[in-house]
Order: C-alpha cells, then structure tokens, then sequence
C-alpha cells in the first residue's frame, strides 16, 4: 500500500481511543497469568521459545537503542507497542527495578524495539526516535503518562504537550510525524520481529535467546535471569 508523507500525523485519530489501550494482542492472557503464578511461587515462567541470538542481535531498519554494559552476561531484546497497556504495566512498575538492579551493574544489556500496533503507537515511536539521546527518557514518558495521550480523543495535542519536555517545537513535532523514511524503519523492525522471529504480542521478552510473553514483575524476572548470571 502506498503512503502519503502525512500519514502518521493525519490519522493518528483514525482509531477510536477506546480501542488503543487493548492493542496488545494476546499478551493480556499470558501476562495475567504470569502475576498469577508470580503471587503463588516465585518461579520462571516458561519460555514460549527458542531463538538464535546472533542473528536476534544483528542490525536491521534502525540502530538498536542500548542500555548497559556490551560486556554483560545476559541481553534482553523487548518487543513493545507504545499504546499496549501490559507494556506501559512493565515499564512502569517492573522495568526501574530491573534497571537498578540489572542493568546498572552491569550484568544486562537492555535492547528495545519497536512493535508498534496503530498510527498512536507508530507515532510514539517516531517522536522518541527524533528525540535523539533523549530515547529512552522520552519511551518513559510516554509509558507513564499512556492513558493521558493515547486513549485522547484530540491527540497530537497531547502528545505535543509530552512532547515539548523533550524540546520539540511545533515545527520539530510536524517535521518528525511527516518524516515517511522513519515511519518506513520503525515499521520494518515490526516486520522483521513479525516474521523473522514469529513476535505476535507486546510485550514480547528474548533473553539469551529464551522467548517470554508478557509484562513479567521483577520475581519472575529475576528467576530468568539470575541463572544466567
């Protein structure tokens, strides 16, 4: 299907508010089941698979963005959708955990990409892209403040609200949402993870190759990581 240039900007209210916030796919199911087994036993959930992390690792549409040490004994590659309820859950309340106790000691490297579900999603993507080296501050935003852009009905009035803490102008923020070469990349690495590795809801885990489905809390994070450590 052919794109117009405007074609994030302009339909970012094509789809109902209503509707965004479930856009998960089936990761809803899997990550209630998750908390479920989490509040009866710390154990790991099982993996749904099994992956190549050399080929997980190699470079695709856009440059992965990175946290931690290159050096680190585990590397997480995250599949998420900024509209999926479950990943904001995840980033939110499990991911400053694993931070502080994983990634800034160095023993996880943290990949995040994109695997956007709707135009909010894809356009959420863009704006932390455009931020530069502000990515990863303006994914937080995004997640923690979720329910106040993406299920707005007047919407790029709210993300422009978020997106002026990070700097953008009026002008950057159009420059950004029009930019069809970028919208073009974060919809290739959807692609790639779709097709390549079978990523079929958000948020998807791969930790030294091991698959896991949904917003995992930081028991069962832990249980997969530190045997690996």
């Amino acid at each position: 299907m052919t794109l117009s240039r405007r074609t994030v900007l302009s339909s970012l209210a094509a789809v109902p508010a209503g509707l965004l916030l479930s856009a998960c796919s089936d990761s809803g199911q899997q990550g209630a089941a998750n908390a479920a087994s989490a509040s009866a036993a710390t154990a790991a959930p099982p993996a749904s698979g099994t992956l190549d992390m050399a080929q997980v690792l190699k470079e695709g549409a856009l440059p992965d963005k990175v946290k931690g040490s290159a050096d680190a004994k585990v590397t997480v590659v995250e599949y998420a959708s900024m509209t999926c309820s479950h990943c904001a859950h995840f980033a939110v309340n499990t991911y400053p955990e694993v931070e502080k106790k994983y990634i800034d000691t160095g023993k996880v490297r943290f990949i995040m990409r994109e695997f956007p579900f709707d135009p909010r999603a894809e356009a959420g993507f863009m704006l932390a892209r455009c931020a530069g080296d502000n990515y990863f501050p303006m994914i937080d935003v995004l997640f923690k403040q979720q329910m106040n852009w993406a299920a707005a009905e007047n919407v790029k009035d709210a993300m422009f609200q978020l997106a002026r803490l990070a700097g953008f102008t009026q002008e950057s923020f159009n420059a950004c949402l029009t930019d069809q070469n970028l919208l073009d990349q974060v919809r290739a690495v959807q692609k790639r993870g779709a097709e390549e590795f079978k990523i079929d809801s958000t948020p998807t885990f791969i930790i030294n190759g091991k698959v896991y489905k949904g917003a995992m809390s930081i028991d069962e994070f832990s249980a997969v990581i530190d045997p690996l450590l």
